[in-house]
């Protein structure tokens, strides 16, 4: 059985998620598990399209990327897919196909593999050099701290007697930031 895994990073890019779906679906694929996830958080449909593949079945993917953040959790993936007999195919690798069930394939794709890990370590080097000359130069101030702007808020459902979870659901924000809050 072929099937296919699509996944953006948010929930912004759905016309990404509805090409690479497209792209899966002329692959032939039979089934395809689709999110909008980072790919270094938790990833349930993901998880769920491991479960689902078996012995003799392809996962496809359009894109190295959509699998793995960085080489080690790629290569853990393909070892596992390997082991399980699971065959992985991405569809554009740099203008190509690549299929693992093959030497060269998985060759390729270890080497490619650590380019782009590289190019990511380089992209995150460069993004905290200018986020430290920003701040340096006083244009960089994070993030606005959302639940200590809602600390009064917080506090008068709290002492409504909410939940620390409920407080969490209704303002839309972390637990942990609601602890943080009330401990202020």
């Amino acid at each position: 059985m072929l099937a296919g895994y699509a996944r953006t990073s948010t929930i912004d890019q759905v016309a990404g998620l509805e090409a690479q779906v497209a792209a899966l679906t002329a692959a032939g694929c039979e089934r395809i598990f689709q999110e909008h996830a980072s790919a270094v958080k938790i990833r349930p449909a993901f998880d769920e399209a491991m479960r689902f593949l078996r012995e003799g079945d392809t996962l496809i993917v359009t894109k190295m990327d959509r699998l793995a953040r960085d080489l080690r959790s790629l290569l853990g993936t393909v070892e596992d897919l390997e082991k399980r007999g699971v065959g992985l195919r991405i569809l554009d690798f740099a203008g190509e196909t690549i299929n693992t069930r093959s030497a060269t394939g998985k060759m390729t794709l270890s080497v490619f593999g650590a380019f782009a890990e590289f190019e990511r370590a380089m992209m995150l080097e460069r993004q905290r050099a200018g986020i430290a000359k920003a701040k340096a130069e006083g244009k960089y101030t994070g993030r606005a701290p959302k639940a200590m702007n809602m600390r009064d808020r917080i506090r008068e459902l709290s002492a409504a007697g909410e939940t620390r979870a409920a407080i969490a659901a209704q303002l839309e924000i972390s637990e942990r930031s609601v602890y943080r809050a009330l401990a202020s």
